[in-house]
């Protein structure tokens, strides 16, 4: 997490979890993600693969399980200060 001059908390794209990831490592660096990859019906075989590719498989839209993903690895924390 970056935090601005302003005062404003955002996340750097490196930071976030994305598709291209491997979900071996998401599950290492983000445990609260597991309970997601679960859900979603990804299995522990496919641990070595990218998220984008279990999720094609899976029939679901890598986007949404990367939106759960992060929301998961980060909570509110992610959500815009109003």
């Amino acid at each position: 997490m970056l935090t601005l001059r302003s005062g404003v908390s955002v996340f750097r794209f490196d930071d976030l979890i994305r598709s291209s990831m491997v979900i071996r490592d998401v599950k290492r660096q983000y445990p609260a993600t597991v309970e997601v990859f679960e859900r979603f019906g990804f299995r522990d075989i496919c641990d070595d693969c990218a998220i984008e590719i279990v999720a094609r498989r899976q029939g679901l839209a890598s986007s949404d399980v990367v939106a759960e993903l992060n929301d998961a690895a980060f909570g509110s924390a992610r959500q815009p200060s109003r």
